[in-house]
């Protein structure tokens, strides 16, 4: 096996050792360690990654390893090792247990007896073998080492049986480093940057890590991202253009729709009383609705008589029991903003198919009402109750509806 690395033995580094193995990439990981990684790039420039590429030979318990270079950290006191594969190697993986599977490892290993007490110093290609078990794990990687693959040997795998299938038996572990301050390809898992202003290519965006998520770059300040580019904004107040077409707005800790599309909220309201005792619905049908953007609301109130809506608490005339319905948000409390302000009333008697016309006044009375609903007609002054401008029955309806201005 033919793993270069430099800075390991204790004797015997050669010039072409040397050479082959300073490779100037040691992405930073924080300020004494660095990342871990091979060096992307391929022979025709057509792949991210090409390094220890691994492929199985057919029929056989063998797999191959590619050439490649990569750097394999260890603590921050002992630093970085770059190693070399300069030409393609063959392993040979142990027979399968007879009842269960397991998992191996390839990695690129360092023994430093410096450190680790081996008795070694050098770089070699292994094969950690795992644990057969029904449901197998992959084993723990050695200290210094590099996990590249994960290979699957089912239970009773051997050469004379057909060997593994290498179509479904490896899973790549590779990922890439480079040299500080250059763009890292993603490939397989990048982990979080190292310092703000460091970059990657996800393959179809740039993205800058700005201290706490990598965001795209440039990050197009003041325009718009497209929908995909942006997960986490790099900034209160920009915008992008979500996967279903919606303007979106980030406003901290959340993207929320710049320009919400208007829905209706549905409420009860509280029917009640200026004085005497409330009406009770009893059959009948009392509902409300609501949409409100800002400050504007825009309220629908539908009320229709059944046969044992009881209101017979109720009499009519400015001395009698005035209705008021609740509103589902309180009205602003401005005076100039709430003097005078209306929203439209409609009565229809059922028995003459007839309707009535009037408005109601918007008051603060607790969270908010509308009260004192009068006909439209300036020579009625009667406000509307349990006998005026009919005399309410079962399939008698009176609906509310308009917009005010909320107070918040």
């Amino acid at each position: 096996m033919n793993l270069r690395s430099s800075w390991v033995a204790e004797t015997g580094q050669t010039r072409e050792d040397t050479r082959l193995t300073q490779l100037g990439a040691t992405t930073p990981a924080n300020p004494l360690e660095v990342r871990s990684g091979i060096l992307p790039g391929s022979y025709d420039g057509l792949y991210r990654m090409s390094g220890f590429w691994t492929e199985g030979t057919g029929g056989s318990m063998k797999a191959t390893v590619h050439e490649g270079r990569a750097v394999v950290a260890a603590g921050a006191t002992q630093g970085a090792y770059p190693v070399t594969l300069p030409e393609p190697t063959s392993l040979t993986f142990a027979d399968g247990d007879a009842s269960n599977p397991r998992i191996d490892l390839i990695v690129l290993r360092i023994y430093d007896s410096l450190y680790d007490n081996s008795g070694q110093t050098k770089a070699a290609l292994e094969i950690v073998r795992g644990t057969p078990a029904a449901t197998p794990v992959a084993p723990a990687a050695p200290a210094i080492a590099l996990p590249i693959y994960q290979v699957k040997v089912p239970a009773g795998a051997s050469a004379g049986k057909g060997g593994l299938d290498w179509s479904s038996a490896l899973t790549d572990l590779r990922t890439p480093t480079v040299a500080v301050g250059g763009i890292l390809p993603v490939y397989g898992e990048t982990g979080n940057g190292a310092y703000p202003g460091q970059y990657r290519d996800s393959g179809s965006t740039l993205q800058r890590w700005d201290g706490s998520a990598w965001v795209a770059y440039p990050s197009a300040l003041g325009g718009i991202a497209p929908a995909g580019a942006v997960t986490t904004a790099s900034y209160t107040g920009q915008y992008r253009d979500s996967s279903a077409g919606i303007l979106q707005r980030w406003n901290g800790s959340a993207w929320v729709s710049y320009q919400p599309v208007p829905s209706w909220t549905d409420y009860t309201p509280v029917w009640g009383t200026e004085s005497g005792t409330a009406p009770a619905i009893g059959n009948g049908t009392l509902a409300g609705s609501y949409v409100k953007t800002g400050t504007v609301v825009h309220v629908r109130i539908y009320l229709k008589m059944g046969s044992t809506t009881n209101l017979s608490a109720l009499s009519s005339g400015t001395s009698g029991g005035n209705w008021y319905f609740s509103l589902p948000v309180p009205p602003t409390t401005t005076a100039w903003k709430l003097d005078g302000r209306v929203l439209n009333v409609l009565g229809f008697d059922s028995s003459g198919s007839l309707f009535y016309q009037g408005s109601g006044l918007l008051a603060t009375t607790g969270t908010g009402v509308v009260r004192s609903l009068r006909d439209s007609s300036p020579n009625a002054a009667d406000i509307w109750d349990s006998a005026y401008p009919i005399t309410w029955a079962s399939g008698d309806v009176l609906s509310l509806y308009g917009t005010y201005e909320s107070a918040s």
